[in-house]
């Protein structure tokens, strides 16, 4: 099999002569990067200045030396090296090295980018469990594409990854809701505090009885009903889950008393006025927190520590928790309590998305579930479509808060980054039918490296770009940060513009330039364009 990462190769080539420049002594730090300018060279790193001091020498002598000895190694891949500024090393690659690696890339087939982690790990990613009182609105639309996407990638990465969905399906707003469905079915107002919209009517009108039935019991149905209609909503917005764990569970099967008797056994709890405490203050958390009221109710906080622990028997290694962003103030005590039931550090990530807005010429679309004067998902999904609703809640980090302009997501033209990306795709596939499958088939199995042909700029500049992947893809994975991808796929659509414009494809032969290698570069940037999308959950079209 050919390397599946020809710059993590090229990377470890270098890092391998620096150790050995320095006498086997491992260069902490070394990096190769792109640098910000063409003249400067395909790659440059930074080993010379952090080898240095090792061996007593100024930066640029020493990257003269390790320049000559990298050179030797990659043996006719390198077409010259330069020292530059403090002692940076610029690697200006030979066009074989170029045609080499994308041979090597199209070689790797469909697996190209993936199998990126070191470590694979059991890894559960619980994300949206917004309360199942009413409808998912784009608020949770936000957490279902970015849990989604980051299961996607981490996958693609080689991790065995789980998707769940937590369901409040207990308590105080649990009850009010049912409260509310009885108030709709007897044409009266809900109380205080309670739900209202029309879906609650309509829950109403389902459930038999509605006017009459016991609060409780009508809340269940109701979530129930409510459960249901979340799943549709998210297998539509292309959100499978492989499990919805009940809270309600945790109550009726003891888990919570199971979890407070590993408290108590490890010497973590305490009574004081009546109530039962945790020592979260040994761990970190500013003050201890309460488990269990004086009145014997078990808190939310209670239910969440035994629902963690249950999540860490059933065997994951490691556990992420996608929350709101009312739940900053949640994260210091959760993770103490993680330590406290014996969860390693580190084990459990706790990330807290950011609000997202709907724009409409200029102004903010309001959304409250409670008021019921909301957007909900499906509203989003009916306007914009699936594709552009996932990339457009995918573009930016899950820290940051994001501006969703409904305008730009419905244009179809260049100012649209989903569609700018979708129209390269059927672009590709368009020259790729052009061209035949005869011509498909003589490009992705001929010897790339052997043809001689000196590439055009673009060219170069579109196969780094598609080189890129398997990097991105594991800092995507290892960072928690879906939106790289997003960024990736618009910029490798951008540079395959440019070689569109600039290189010939179909018909180049006759001109005289290399055909063959040009098809070959189509059908691999198809691959990764492909690819791209699909972690992000957005389809690649093949027409448009």
């Amino acid at each position: 099999m050919p390397p599946a990462d020809p710059i993590a190769q090229l990377a470890a080539t270098v890092r391998s002569a620096a150790e050995e420049l320095g006498g086997g002594s491992a260069v902490t730090g070394a990096k190769l990067d792109r640098p910000p300018r063409a003249d400067f060279g395909d790659f440059s790193s930074n080993a010379p200045m952090l080898l240095a001091p090792t061996l007593g020498e100024p930066p640029r002598s020493v990257a003269e030396r390790l320049g000559a000895l990298v050179t030797e190694r990659l043996n006719g891949e390198l077409d010259r090296v330069e020292v530059a500024g403090p002692g940076f090393l610029n690697l200006f690659l030979s066009d074989a090295w170029f045609r080499s690696s994308l041979g090597n890339a199209l070689a790797v087939g469909e697996g190209y980018g993936g199998g990126t982690a070191t470590t694979p790990e059991r890894v559960q990613v619980e994300f949206v469990s917004a309360n199942p009182t009413g409808p998912l609105t784009v608020a949770s639309g936000r957490h279902a594409a970015w849990g989604d996407s980051l299961c996607r990638i981490l996958e693609f990465a080689g991790h065995d990854t789980e998707r769940e969905y937590y369901v409040n399906d207990h308590g105080s707003q649990v009850l009010l809701f049912g409260q509310s469905i009885q108030a709709r079915a007897r044409s009266e107002q809900p109380p205080e505090g309670g739900y209202q919209g029309e879906y609650v009517e309509r829950i109403a009108e389902q459930l038999p009885d509605a006017a009459g039935g016991d609060p409780w019991e009508l809340a269940q149905a109701g979530v129930a009903l409510m459960v249901e209609d979340l799943r549709t909503t998210l297998e539509r917005f292309r959100v499978h889950f492989d499990r919805f764990f009940s809270e309600t569970d945790l109550h009726e099967q003891g888990k919570i008393e199971k979890a407070i008797a590993l408290l108590e056994e490890r010497g973590q709890v305490y009574r004081h006025e009546d109530a039962l405490w945790l020592r979260t203050t040994d761990f970190g958390d500013d003050k201890d927190r309460v488990l269990q009221r004086s009145t014997g109710e078990y808190t939310y906080f209670a239910s969440d520590i035994a629902y963690h622990l249950d999540k860490r028997e059933r065997g994951h290694e490691r556990l992420i928790d996608l929350w709101g962003a009312d739940h900053h103030g949640y994260v210091r005590r959760m993770l103490a309590a993680w330590e406290a039931v014996g969860g390693e550090p580190g084990r459990l990530e706790l990330l807290i998305m950011q609000l997202v807005n709907l724009m409409e010429h200029g102004q903010r679309v309001q959304m409250s579930k409670r008021e019921g004067e909301f957007v909900t998902l499906d509203d989003l999904i009916d306007d914009i479509g699936v594709d552009a609703a996932r990339y457009f809640l995918l573009q930016r980090s899950h820290d940051t808060t994001l501006d969703l302009d409904l305008a730009r997501a419905r244009e179809q033209s260049q100012d649209n980054p989903v569609y700018y990306v979708q129209y390269a795709h059927a672009r590709i596939a368009s020259i790729l039918r052009k061209a035949g499958d005869e011509a498909v088939a003589e490009a992705t199995e001929a010897d790339l490296r052997a043809r001689g042909d000196e590439l055009h700029p673009s060219e170069r500049d579109l196969v780094k770009k598609l080189l890129e992947l398997p990097g991105e893809v594991g800092a995507a994975a290892e960072r928690r940060a879906p939106h790289r991808l997003a960024d990736y796929a618009l910029e490798a659509a951008r540079q395959f513009s440019a070689f569109y414009r600039d290189c010939k494809v179909v018909g180049a032969a006759e001109d005289g330039e290399d055909e063959v290698f040009r098809v070959a570069l189509c059908v691999q940037t198809g691959r990764v364009l492909a690819r791209s999308l699909d972690l992000l959950g957005v389809s690649a079209p093949e027409q448009m």
